[in-house]
């Protein structure tokens, strides 16, 4: 199907452009909390520096990364639509992965509020691997839809 193809018409390219530059937020801000958290967890419940890395991890949360999963959703969704992209088999497992994607990103946001709580639940070394999961989601998500391997 082409670009231009579909209800959108000749705004395909600009919405592709919009979910990717969202794309681009969310990653970022997906690649810096957990990093957050392993700092965050260094520090005494109740501190002011405690304090501090609840500030950050909110506003990075609020201001940045849940906007932007909603964004792509939004748009990612209407690229689908536009495109017929639910009857293709790639896009099945792009989705899938962007659904645990945003699980993950939910999972996250618990953990903050665990943290804001004075609860360390979780080591340094397996918050440093879970600090893995969105590089590994994007390099699938971003070969799934470049490639479309099936």
């Amino acid at each position: 199907m082409s670009d231009m193809a579909g209800f959108l018409g000749a705004a395909t390219l600009w919405v592709k452009a919009a979910h990717v530059i969202f794309v681009i937020f969310w990653m970022a801000g997906m690649f810096m909390l957990p990093r957050f958290f392993v700092y965050h967890q260094e520090s005494p419940p109740g501190s002011p520096e405690d304090a501090r890395w609840v500030d950050r991890e909110t506003r990075l949360r609020r201001i940045i990364i849940t906007p932007s999963m909603i964004v792509v959703w939004v748009l990612g969704l209407t690229l689908a639509l536009n495109a017929d992209a639910f009857s293709q088999g790639w896009f099945h497992l792009k989705f899938a992965v962007v659904f645990a994607l945003s699980g993950y990103h939910g999972w996250m946001v618990g953990y903050a509020k665990k943290l804001a709580r004075g609860e360390r639940p979780l080591p340094e070394r397996t918050l440093r691997l879970l600090n893995e999961v969105p590089g590994i989601a994007a390099a699938v998500i971003v070969i799934l839809a470049v490639v479309r391997p099936f």
